[in-house]
């Protein structure tokens, strides 16, 4: 009887290290080393789909946000981390690691620390740019999907998007928001405030977003912003100034989806023409959001992700 039992075990153990592509995971945290430091994860979920590994925004921002997302870890893993230098993971002093083929490194490093062989992937904001910039450049295998979240894939269509989006606020807003694109003016208060009118309306899409319990003592880190873009949404002076990948969007020979909030500083008529350069890609836009759509349509996005992944691990 024991026998059987441990052989049931066993044979349970086999099929959803087969379905993970890796070794069975279970809700989790802890910390992986990866070049420059250690980054924090969490796992949510341990159901048989194939594990789900989602990145952040920023650069800088940090994962517990996606927190809201835990219904997608009812069928899978759900994989979040903390970039290196932001939320909980270490923050080392060093600015030369603020490189994006660093943090793709530190996204391989991820995967192999734990033990992920196949994988779902999901980007939001630089968190696209991550992603396609993974894909791009290694080539990796095991990726059965990917989808791209109010995605940043080419700085200059960004920063026209962002200018055009600027000219709809009042006049006195975009003399300011212009006054405000230099570092050494960020953090005047005049600039913080016609900031915030801008996130509002754009980024968080209402007044406030609720507090998540699971972002207490876990914060961003504005460095990493400035260094790789810039002062603010309508200029970029740092190293992602030239990143665009538009042109080799075509080359992602996997299933693609698109997602975008109607009033996103991601243009949603920019995130389409995007979606039409990757063959067989889907797009899906959030009416009632900006650039925080899984903030603000929660319920909807979770529905939207999971039934696209459920048909890509098919």
């Amino acid at each position: 009887m024991k026998w059987t039992i441990s052989l049931l075990a066993f044979a349970s153990s086999m099929v959803m290290s087969i379905a993970c592509g890796g070794p069975a995971l279970s809700a989790s945290e802890g910390f992986v080393a990866v070049p420059g430091g250690k980054v924090w994860y969490r796992v949510m979920g341990s159901g048989p789909g194939t594990p789900l590994v989602m990145l952040h925004g920023g650069p800088g921002g940090q994962s517990c946000s996606f927190s809201v997302l835990e219904d997608l870890a009812k069928e899978r893993p759900v994989i979040i981390y903390d970039q290196l230098g932001s939320g909980r993971s270490e923050r080392p002093s060093d600015p030369s690691l603020w490189r994006t083929d660093r943090f793709v490194d530190e996204l391989v490093a991820v995967r192999n620390g734990l033990g992920l062989r196949r994988i779902h992937l999901l980007g939001h904001s630089w968190g696209a740019a991550l992603a396609v910039e993974y894909l791009l450049t290694k080539r990796p295998d095991g990726v059965r999907s990917v989808i791209f979240s109010s995605p940043l894939l080419s700085t200059e269509r960004w920063l026209a998007d962002a200018r055009r989006l600027r000219s709809t606020l009042s006049e006195p807003l975009q003399a300011a928001l212009s006054r405000c694109e230099s570092v050494e003016t960020a953090d005047d208060e005049a600039c913080q405030g016609a900031n915030e009118a801008f996130t509002e309306r754009f980024v968080r899409g209402v007044k406030v977003l609720p507090d998540l319990p699971a972002c207490q003592g876990s914060n961003r880190n504005d460095e990493i912003y400035r260094q790789m873009w810039g002062a603010a949404e309508f200029t970029a002076t740092g190293s992602l100034r030239d990143f665009d990948r538009t042109g080799q969007l075509g080359e992602l020979h996997l299933p693609v989806l698109f997602l975008a909030g109607r009033h996103d500083e991601a243009v949603p008529e920019t995130i389409d023409g995007f979606r039409s350069r990757v063959p067989g890609a889907r797009m899906t836009v959030f009416e009632n959001s900006a650039h925080s759509s899984y903030r603000t349509e929660t319920a909807r996005y979770v529905k939207v992700v999971g039934d696209f992944l459920r048909e890509a691990d098919h």
